[in-house]
């Protein structure tokens, strides 16, 4: 997959959907000429009409200034419609490309970051860029012209009465960002103590019998209270800035407004305008504290879609896996001999788990893995399955170093068995399958059957075509798919991660036997020293921590 960044994205876009942006534009140069309208109509009514005695002849005028305010409201409708759209599209493409970017990624970024912060790209970081249209730039460029618009419209009716209005606008702004940042502060203190209280609770009811146990119940009562009244403590003061902060602003505007109106009397007629510019000034600054506010949250959603930017380019400029032999055929390999080649490995900025180690594995020989926790046997697995690249070193699978081996061919070798299972959304087919389109019907149901678990599936409201849902397995079932998934491609090499941890000797004893019968004609390489005690084991490899 070609390398691609948030800007060449947001380019193709706009180029896929030029009408879309056309419109968007047309919407937001009328938005802006549309809302310096009425002000001028007002104008009018007051000079030409109120002031001769002429309130008769009105209507027109009234309906004229009234048609002007739906048209506002429509063109507003429009461009927010538009805005949604175009962020809408842009978000739908922006994860399209990074679900496509994820399946040229290797297996050892997933290692090592973390599932959550992964995630946080798809959804946080493609949300915030979304902002930049919902919320951010278009948004501010419709504000700062529709500021720029009413100042020369005021300017018009009087050079002073511009120079005030620009004046106060700097002083407006600061005004309107130091609430807004101590507003956002406090609220993100809030969800955070609001997350404590819902956490409390849940976290109270699962513990409950250790808290029984230990006679715990003051300290939980104790803890929710204080997360209670330091979540009422930030609601506070959001409710404070939030009540505060609208009183001020209009108190501003009111002072603004009577400081025009007295310079505009007739005892002073500092500013020499009609009492029409004067209706229509308050007017217009009336409605120059609107985009001044938003300015503000334009500006902070702007820098959160920046990092929002920075962190998706991050992901979709990781570096990819190359399928390095398309034309790798795994017919091609008779034995299935496993060579380890002085075979180093450490995780990214992390200590070195395996160090110069050197084995080989005959074609059909039962090896299990031994060392403590912590020592890199499932590390090495996954060496051997090329889903993490040696540092040093390499791993031959039947004289084909296992980086050559294409992705789309290694289930046609290796089947894994991890301790536990991990469903996927679909049927009980699909749990085996993982919808690949090669494997039959046919193919399902022996290796259900030769796993013991054909009856069980048969049972169900919709046989193998039964939507697989929570508790529908037990714990020993769903090992016994986890079998059933890496067996159905009858591959040569399995390997086995400590599967039977945590199940009953019964269950433990099924499983066995299916495994005894599966390595049979298989290389078979294990994980668990209970395991190489029950199954028929040729050889120990102890794996010992550096």
């Amino acid at each position: 997959m070609k390398n691609k960044n948030v800007a060449s994205i947001i380019k193709d876009f706009l180029k896929e959907n030029i009408w879309l942006s056309i419109a968007l534009i047309i919407t937001v140069i009328f938005v802006v000429l549309a809302s310096l309208i009425p002000p001028q109509v007002l104008k009018h009514i007051v000079d030409n009409y109120l002031t001769k005695g002429l309130g008769d002849k009105l209507l027109k005028l009234a309906l004229i200034y009234f048609f002007v305010l739906l048209i506002i409201g429509l063109l507003d409708f429009i461009k927010e419609g538009l805005l949604t759209i175009c962020g809408q599209k842009i978000t739908r493409k922006l994860r399209s490309t990074m679900m496509k970017k994820k399946s040229f990624l290797s297996a050892e970024y997933f290692s090592q970051n973390e599932t959550g912060s992964i995630v946080s790209r798809y959804t946080n970081d493609v949300d915030a860029i979304q902002s930049l249209f919902t919320n951010g730039i278009v948004s501010m460029i419709i504000d700062i012209f529709k500021i720029i618009g009413i100042v020369a419209s005021i300017w018009i009716f009087s050079a002073g009465l511009g120079l005030i209005v620009v004046c106060i606008i700097p002083f407006i702004y600061i005004i309107t960002r130091q609430f807004q940042k101590k507003m956002l502060k406090a609220q993100m203190e809030n969800r955070i103590l609001i997350a404590k209280v819902n956490n409390h609770i849940p976290e109270s009811i699962k513990n409950i019998e250790m808290i029984k146990s230990f006679s715990k119940e003051k300290y939980m009562e104790s803890k929710y209270k204080e997360y209670l009244q330091n979540s009422y403590e930030s609601m506070e003061k959001v409710n404070f800035y939030d009540s505060v902060f609208s009183p001020i602003i209009l108190i501003i505007r009111a002072i603004v407004i009577a400081v025009m109106v007295i310079l505009c009397s007739d005892s002073i007629s500092a500013l020499g305008i009609s009492v029409g510019m004067v209706a229509a000034a308050i007017e217009l600054i009336s409605n120059i504290f609107s985009p001044i506010e938003n300015l503000g949250m334009e500006l902070q959603s702007i820098q959160q879609a920046v990092s929002g930017v920075k962190r998706v380019d991050e992901f979709l400029n990781e570096e990819e896996i190359i399928e390095k032999n398309s034309n790798f055929n795994v017919e091609k390999l008779d034995e299935y001999e496993v060579v380890f080649e002085n075979v180093s490995f450490n995780y990214k900025d992390g200590p070195t788990i395996l160090k110069n180690v050197s084995f080989k594995i005959a074609n059909k020989e039962n090896v299990t893995f031994a060392g403590r926790t912590g020592a890199g046997k499932s590390t090495l697995f996954k060496l051997i399955l090329g889903l993490l690249e040696p540092e040093e070193g390499r791993i031959i699978i039947g004289n084909i170093d296992v980086k050559h081996i294409p992705n789309s061919e290694k289930r046609k070798i290796f089947g894994y068995v991890e301790q536990s299972f991990h469903f996927v959304n679909g049927t009980v087919k699909d749990q085996i399958t993982l919808g690949d389109g090669n494997i039959s019907n046919e193919d399902v149901e022996k290796v259900v059957r030769f796993v013991g678990l054909h009856d069980y599936v048969m049972n169900l409201k919709n046989g193998y075509d039964t939507i697989v849902e929570k508790n529908l397995f037990s714990q020993g079932q769903s090992q016994l798919l986890s079998i059933a998934r890496a067996m159905v491609a009858n591959p040569p090499i399995m390997l086995l991660d400590e599967i039977t941890a945590n199940l009953d000797s019964e269950t433990e004893e099924h499983i066995i036997k299916v495994l005894q019968e599966a390595g049979s004609e298989r290389t078979l390489l294990s994980i668990s020293h209970r395991l190489s005690a029950i199954l028929k084991c040729d050889r120990v490899i102890t794996i010992k921590k550096i």
